[in-house]
C-alpha cells in the first residue's frame, strides 16, 4: 500500500466515524459515502444530492458475511449468481437489518453490492460497518464517469475527498441493479 492510500483510509475512517461524508472511488463510479448506520449522515447525503429521501440508496459491503449481517433471510444461491456476473451487480434484498431507517426502501428493502475495489474493501473492513455508495452528482444530473467530471458543487459539500485514483480518466459505469426473488425470478432494474 502506498502512503497516499493509507492516508486516505485513515482520513476517511476519521470522517466516517464522526458522521461525515466522503467522496471516494468505488468499483464503479465515484460515490458519496457515509456510515450506513448513521441516519444523520445519510440525511446529509440526500441533502447534498438534492434527492428525495424516499429514494433508497445503495450500500457497499466487503464480503458475503456482511450481507448475512444486514439482510433478514437472504437466499444463499444469490452468491453463486453474483460470482458469474461480468460486471459489478447491486442486489435489492428484502428485510434490511441494522441500517439507518432513512436508507432503506419503504418496504424495508436494501440495495447491497459486495464491492471488489481494494480501497473500498479496506475502508469497510476497518470501519466494521457498510458504507453508503451513491453517485457523486446532483439528483437528475448525469453521473460523472471519472473524478474530473464531478461538479465543484458536490466537491465543496463533502468532508473529505479521497486522492486515490483521482487521475484515472477511463469512464466508469454504474453497477447493474437486480431484485432477487429467487434463482428463476430476477427483476433487472438497471443492466
Amino acid at each position: 500500500m502506498t502512503f497516499e492510500f493509507e492516508e486516505d483510509i485513515t482520513n476517511s475512517l476519521r470522517i466516517l466515524k464522526e458522521g461525515g461524508v466522503i467522496l471516494y472511488p468505488t468499483d464503479t463510479v465515484w460515490g458519496l459515502g457515509c456510515d450506513a448506520t448513521n441516519a444523520s449522515a445519510v440525511k446529509r447525503i440526500y441533502e447534498i444530492k438534492k434527492r428525495a429521501d424516499e429514494k433508497a440508496m445503495i450500500i457497499l459491503v466487503a464480503d458475503e458475511r456482511d450481507v448475512l449481517k444486514h439482510v433478514a433471510s437472504p437466499d444463499l444461491s444469490i452468491f453463486d449468481y453474483l460470482a458469474q456476473r461480468p460486471k459489478p451487480t447491486t442486489v435489492i434484498y428484502p428485510g434490511a437489518l441494522g441500517l439507518a431507517d432513512n436508507l432503506t426502501g419503504a418496504d424495508g428493502s436494501i440495495a447491497i453490492r459486495i464491492c471488489n475495489d481494494i480501497f473500498c474493501k479496506h475502508l469497510i473492513k476497518r470501519l466494521g460497518k457498510p458504507i453508503v455508495s451513491t453517485s457523486a452528482n446532483i439528483s437528475g444530473q448525469p453521473t460523472a464517469g471519472s473524478f474530473a467530471g464531478i461538479s465543484e458543487e458536490i466537491k465543496n459539500q463533502v468532508d473529505y475527498i479521497v486522492h486515490h485514483r483521482q487521475e484515472e480518466t477511463k469512464p466508469a459505469q454504474p453497477s447493474s441493479i437486480i431484485k432477487w426473488n429467487g434463482e428463476n425470478d430476477i427483476t433487472v432494474i438497471r443492466d
